[in-house]
């Protein structure tokens, strides 16, 4: 039987985290937030949300780690709750919630595989991050040997529990902007399947954004460097499984 909750891991997005959690209260599922190293103001903000609703469990972190480390601290504490899925959702309340309950439908349809979301934009989005992201969607494909991820930078997913703790317990991924990358590749080369499924995004003026140029984009590159020379171990047996998969499509 599926059990699946929300994972909210939040860095400076305190003022927006309560505005998310409330859309979610009406699934009546449990709501992880990990409060990741933040400063006093959005740790205080932060604890107001759980101490406000009994279905959230807040996960402290004593210091910043990243997206990634924030995750995995949020899925293994749904692995102790008994969650089979869960759905990591952003804190700063860019996508759209209303696209929750159908990715849940898509998750009970095909639990054993990744219900990632790849972004519609408003005209609000900067045009060098819309076309940023396509280098590294164009990348994964190629380190997956596979057409099926569509974007690999958007924080709106449904993962299935076992095969993510697997990964994380056995293998190096990386803790901040390189994680969305990382763990969907890993998901892919362990047999996961990626279904993507589309999600409208908004960017709005006062938002605050934690990407770094600089820090970013080098743990974005050494990211990439690692899969590449991973998808070269795993050539062979990738090749196989895209013909099994594409016959199994055909």
């Amino acid at each position: 039987m599926m059990k699946t909750g929300f994972v909210i891991p939040v860095y400076n997005h305190g003022a927006t985290l309560g505005t998310v959690v409330s859309q979610l209260l009406v699934y009546r599922l449990p709501v992880i937030v990990v409060d990741d190293g933040n400063d006093a103001d959005n740790h205080a903000e932060i604890a107001a949300v759980a101490a406000a609703h009994e279905e959230v469990v807040l996960v402290t972190r004593p210091k910043n780690g990243g997206k990634g480390k924030a995750v995995n601290d949020g899925v293994r504490k749904a692995a102790e709750l008994g969650l089979t899925h869960v759905f990591q959702i952003d804190s700063d309340g860019q996508h759209d919630i209303f696209r929750v309950p159908f990715f849940l439908s898509e998750s009970a349809t095909h639990p054993d595989a990744v219900i990632c979301g790849y972004p519609e934009y408003d005209e609000s989005v900067p045009l060098s991050r819309k076309n940023g992201r396509e280098i590294s969607n164009r990348l994964a494909r190629i380190c997956t040997v596979s057409r099926e991820p569509v974007d690999v930078l958007c924080g709106f997913r449904v993962y299935p529990v076992a095969p993510y703790i697997k990964i994380i317990d056995h293998s190096l991924i990386d803790g901040r902007m390189g994680y969305d990358i990382d763990i969907l590749v890993h998901l892919s080369w362990s047999g996961v399947h990626i279904i993507s499924r589309s999600v409208h995004v908004t960017y709005p003026e006062s938002g605050i954004s934690n990407f770094r140029i600089v820090r970013d984009n080098l743990h974005i590159a050494g990211t990439f460097s690692r899969l590449c020379a991973g998808m070269i171990v795993r050539l062979p047996l990738l090749l196989v499984r895209a013909s099994i998969w594409r016959k199994q499509r055909d």
